[in-house]
């Protein structure tokens, strides 16, 4: 399936990110993951996990059900299963079938969010949820906040696509975090097996919007911005802003932001979407908040509106590549080595 070969969309031995931790609670909470519907819930304990989100029976939706102490009873005929995914329960009658069982997925808390791995259990190893010193998320002085959440219409590669090409900032929200130097400016690369990094030093540059209200300083700037992707879903991006070189003040820090998108497919043209922020200042994120939220939007809105055009023409054309697509061709290399390898 676009951008992929045919039967592919999403690798499924990785960690996605399920839910801000804030979100997971007493309540059963319904999510779809990767095709297949999902709940999940603190234990009385605190410990947060995820079943299967279908009653196998006749199919109902254990989201829509309840909680019978730690265990989830389905809402249509009782029967009952306990956090591990064992019935532990079935009212019409006393001996309970072996293959009654839903799946318990694997899921871990890591910083602001709680990690999925929707594959193979075996496989699940938690060493390979991104680190949150590499990804900026216990840098001293800084304060991290989860800001949004969205169900976008549109399949998830095309938002991993567009958070591996930055080049849009100054066209897509040009009234906003971008200027042309996002895609003038050449990027520089690094990658392996767990991650692909990007950045773009802007010297001298054009002042995007939102520096405006983020500092008083009205000399030149230099900019840096970049993102690392971890595969297979997770997006770690920098935007510092400083005085520009050859003024009295050069290399002076003027603002300084880590953001965090978590990309996580739903259905196959359908994604979960996860935003979160960093800043020195918490009054930073208050205002950030407000202000991001239609720059957010403008992404879901290209998202939607290619899905609409790439899932309705009859015969898809290829793609016309340019430069600045390099670091997106590099992530979806990435990722379809990983279906691939899954289907071996």
């Amino acid at each position: 399936m676009y951008p992929f070969t045919d039967g592919s969309y999403a690798p499924k031995n990785g960690w996605y990110v399920a839910a801000f931790c804030h979100e997971v609670g007493e309540e059963l909470l319904s999510r779809w993951i990767l095709n297949q519907p999902v709940v999940l819930y603190r234990k009385a304990d605190g410990t947060a996990v995820a079943v299967q989100g279908r009653c196998p029976h006749r199919h109902f939706p254990l989201g829509a059900s309840r909680r019978v102490g730690d265990a989830i009873q389905c809402a249509y005929h009782g029967i009952t299963f306990d956090a591990a995914g064992a019935c532990t329960f079935v009212p019409s009658q006393e001996k309970i079938p072996g293959v009654y069982s839903i799946k318990a997925y694997p899921l871990v808390e890591r910083g602001l969010w709680a990690w999925i791995w929707p594959g193979d259990p075996a496989l699940a190893d938690e060493s390979l949820v991104p680190d949150m010193g590499d990804i900026g998320y216990s840098l001293p002085g800084y304060h991290a906040r989860a800001l949004f959440y969205h169900h976008v219409e549109g399949r998830y590669q095309l938002l991993n696509d567009n958070l591996l090409d930055l080049s849009h900032l100054g066209y897509l929200h040009h009234s906003s975090i971008g200027t042309p130097d996002d895609a003038a400016t050449p990027e520089t690369r690094e990658a392996n097996n767990r991650f692909i990094r990007s950045r773009r030093i802007m010297r001298n540059t054009l002042r995007p919007a939102v520096v405006d209200w983020q500092t008083d300083f009205a000399g030149p700037i230099d900019r840096v911005s970049g993102m690392d992707f971890h595969f297979p879903g997770f997006h770690a991006g920098i935007a510092d802003v400083l005085v520009a070189q050859g003024h009295a003040r050069a290399g002076e820090l003027l603002r300084s932001n880590r953001v965090w998108h978590a990309v996580t497919p739903a259905g196959r043209t359908t994604t979960n979407y996860f935003f979160a922020m960093a800043s020195p200042d918490p009054k930073a994120l208050d205002e950030a908040e407000s202000y991001l939220k239609p720059v957010i939007e403008e992404d879901i809105f290209a998202t939607v509106e290619i899905e609409k055009i790439i899932s309705t023409l009859d015969e898809l054309p290829p793609e016309l590549m340019l430069k600045s697509d390099g670091t997106a061709v590099m992530g979806r290399r990435a990722l379809q080595r990983m279906m691939d390898a899954e289907r071996q």
